[in-house]
């Protein structure tokens, strides 16, 4: 069941219209959880049963660790002198962190397993379990990486003295609630487990601010990254006959392709929640405008950066172990954040790539901080014009390797984006016969896209405006319509799904 279908709208309308005609918690909670298993088994079924056994051992394991210390020895024995009760802390401390730890494990080594099971048969047996010839097909269960994401940082919470949950309803619910599921965004337990005690039947702006987002994100999604996709498709898919232009064009169109479309699945996710009285955190904040790459990391997939900083980051020790040592955990951390989208080099290269940009950036800060004439340059409009240009070449020319994970093909794109031409057959056969127009207004298509973005920045960001809640209800018809009368036919799949 995809977002952007007359299946899901149907779903979505049917659970809403149980949801809030129950009155009593616990049995929205219930509706909340059936749905979203009825949602992950029309995508996944073989995979359900893993899901809930995992969510139950974190919730087994959140007890464990959030058992609250104070009722040890000093409860059942006031008389315990406090040297001793102070080894009981201790030892109850140190049994804790083996719990987390144990959580830590089983969830990463769950995840590493889905994501490099393929990748170890076929280097030690020479088997490759996704290939044609295979009895079978290794398909591993959507939305894992947020999944286990989302478990880790909740025994962590809870480790940090945050309360576990004793009500696995409440607990199954927030890690299963299909609007996030799948593809995020990485939600924090508490976060949403308080918006369970308060909900309340959403206002007309509310309600109003989540059709938008639904309409918006269809838009996003349906009509601009699809179409973007099917160009992309074709020139990655050929690169033996596409040329130095047509591989700009195509990297440019990859980027734009890959906002979209996890930022317009994440507004139907959001728009969606919305509707059952949630608010999930936003994810994007018009990445493709920051002016350095630590802007970017701030702005782009904002969950999962912030998940690394705090899970990650801040435990190597952030920024308080002197510069060498920063630059070395923003290495590290990009690095996991790269072997955690997949398996192949290339992931690991894009990782590296963040890893490195992150840290020269962190070294022209401190250097920039020491001469008063540099730290203005960067300042002035011709100095933030460079580094937005110099930022967004690094994103772009680093998304080759995450488009194309394996090194090989990526290697031969980035070798090839100056002076080749590209061959005859290839221009006919996507300007013309698939995309029928030709690269020159391919081109120009690609800058009013960009351009149009600005225009929305500009408005929300800088002017801050944006439209009210009866325009916002006018415009959603009519977004939903042009989705229906201009999205391609066979909507490619959701490109997060893959991670």
């Amino acid at each position: 069941m995809k977002f952007i279908s007359i299946f899901y709208c149907f779903f979505l309308l049917s659970v809403l219209g149980i949801y809030w005609s129950l009155a009593a918690q616990k049995l929205r909670l219930w509706t909340l959880l059936i749905a979203s298993l009825v949602f992950y088994a029309s995508l996944n079924i073989q995979y359900l049963p893993l899901l809930l056994v995992l969510t139950f051992i974190n919730f087994r394991l959140g007890l464990e660790i959030g058992k609250n210390t104070s009722l040890g020895p000093h409860s059942q024995d006031w008389r315990i002198s406090n040297e001793e009760w102070q080894f009981a802390q201790a030892d109850w401390n140190l049994r804790r962190l083996k719990i987390l730890w144990l959580g830590i494990s089983l969830n990463v080594l769950l995840l590493l397993s889905f994501k490099y099971l393929p990748y170890i048969l076929k280097s030690i047996f020479n088997l490759s379990i996704n290939s044609p010839d295979a009895s079978f097909k290794f398909i591993a269960p959507l939305g894992i990486s947020f999944f286990t994401f989302e478990c880790i940082a909740y025994l962590i919470d809870v480790y940090r003295g945050a309360p576990a949950t004793e009500q696995f309803l409440k607990f199954a619910t927030y890690k299963l609630f299909f609007a996030k599921l799948i593809s995020g965004p990485i939600t924090r337990y508490h976060n949403l487990a308080t918006q369970f005690n308060t909900l309340h039947f959403p206002t007309i702006d509310r309600v109003s601010e989540a059709l938008w987002l639904i309409a918006k994100g269809a838009v996003k999604k349906g009509i601009f990254a699809d179409h973007l996709g099917i160009f992309v498709d074709l020139c990655f898919g050929n690169l033996q006959r596409a040329g130095s232009t047509d591989l700009w064009l195509a990297t440019f169109a990859y980027g734009l392709q890959l906002y979209l479309d996890f930022t317009g699945y994440v507004d139907i996710a959001r728009g969606s929640a919305l509707l059952f009285g949630f608010v999930l955190p936003e994810n994007f904040n018009f990445p493709y405008f920051s002016t350095s790459i630590a802007e970017f990391w701030r702005r782009w997939h904002m969950t999962l950066g912030d998940w690394l900083r705090n899970y990650l980051y801040f435990p190597l020790g952030g920024s308080r172990r002197g510069l060498v040592r920063t630059c070395w955990n923003l290495l590290i951390i990009m690095l996991i954040a790269g072997i955690w989208h997949g398996s192949s080099f290339g992931y690991v290269v894009w990782g590296a790539f963040h890893g490195l940009a992150l840290g020269v950036h962190r070294l022209t800060d401190a250097i920039s901080d020491r001469y008063e004439s540099m730290e203005k340059f960067w300042q002035n409009p011709l100095g933030i014009i460079l580094a937005w240009l110099l930022t967004q070449l690094m994103v772009y020319t680093s998304w080759i390797c995450f488009r194309l994970p394996n090194l090989q093909d990526s290697s031969f794109v980035i070798s090839h984006l100056w002076g080749r031409s590209a061959d005859e057959q290839f221009a006919q056969k996507v300007y013309v016969e698939a995309l029928n127009m030709s690269q020159y207004q391919l081109t120009w298509l690609l800058l009013a896209i960009a351009a149009l973005m600005g225009i929305v920045y500009a408005f929300n960001q800088k002017l801050k405006l944006e439209f009210n809640w009866p325009i916002k209800l006018v415009f959603v018809p009519l977004c939903l319509y042009a989705v229906w009368l201009l999205a391609p036919e066979g909507s490619l799949p959701y490109i997060y799904f893959d991670f």
